[in-house]
């Protein structure tokens, strides 16, 4: 019988090797050129990576739009195609060398519109989708929907208000979900009652009931429960990036404050 792991882990390789289709069959393309002219001290920098990470950990990496060095964990990989277009590699598995860029939507957007911002990088000419930024964060919900998927086959995701609030009672949750279109009133119930009986509580409110209901075959999800465990490790990697990269305000990443 086949796991829930080696399911995740040839999507994850699936998805490493459609990207570059995606991005090549999207359209309209820019072009932007290497202008040796503005060439400045940061640009004497290698911003390239040596290919896709081969050892466990979150190495820390330069952002190509701040010059900020953050862990890769925190970060997006853009690699080229054999045609030379800016590529998302969202899982970090795509051969070739890559640049990286923080998980800040803005930041994309200002390297995408940019006269060579990703030819620096990359030192040479490139092209780039002009919808690349809704193609990151596209990429980055649907990894958190797959991840949600997973977890829910397995058992480790409970669904509704009631089934929530009950199994609260029983033991501290890995996260709380809760649509960010949900009724308020609620919300403000299950996390109430969590914030009372567990010390730390992690909200997720950064996908809407839609979103949510996606990635589990459903019209609409409002509550969940994602259980301690390997999931709930794989949910705050994901989440946290999309949750950067969304710039998402009245969050709560744990009780009280955002970690």
């Amino acid at each position: 019988m086949i796991s829930v792991m080696t399911l995740w882990k040839s999507w994850q390789t699936l998805m490493s090797l459609t990207s570059l289709k995606r991005a090549v069959r999207r359209a309209p393309m820019k072009t932007q050129i290497l202008n040796e002219s503005e060439h400045s001290v940061d640009d004497n920098q290698d911003l390239m990576d040596t290919g896709p990470a081969k050892k466990t950990g979150s190495p820390f990496r330069m952002c190509l739009a701040t010059r900020e060095k953050l862990p890769a964990s925190r970060m997006i990989r853009f690699v080229l195609s054999p045609d030379g277009d800016v590529v998302p590699d969202i899982a970090g598995k795509l051969p070739g060398r890559g640049v990286w860029v923080r998980c800040d939507r803005d930041a994309l957007k200002e390297l995408v519109g940019s006269k060579g911002g990703f030819a620096r990088g990359f030192k040479r000419q490139v092209k780039l989708p002009e919808d690349l930024v809704d193609q990151v964060e596209n990429q980055l919900l649907q990894r958190c929907q797959s991840t949600l998927g997973l977890a829910k086959r397995s058992g480790a995701l409970i669904l509704g208000f009631d089934q929530v609030r009950g199994a609260l009672e029983g033991r501290a949750p890995g996260w709380l979900l809760e649509a960010s279109d949900g009724a308020s009133d609620g919300r403000r119930k299950i996390i109430g009652l969590a914030a009372g009986l567990w010390e730390k509580v992690r909200v997720a409110s950064g996908l809407s009931s839609s979103e949510l209901g996606m990635a589990l075959g459903r019209d609409n999800v409002i509550h969940g429960l994602l259980k301690t465990g390997r999931f709930a490790d794989m949910w705050t990697s994901d989440y946290r990036r999309l949750y950067e990269f969304r710039q998402i305000s009245g969050d709560v990443w744990y009780s009280g404050a955002v970690e």
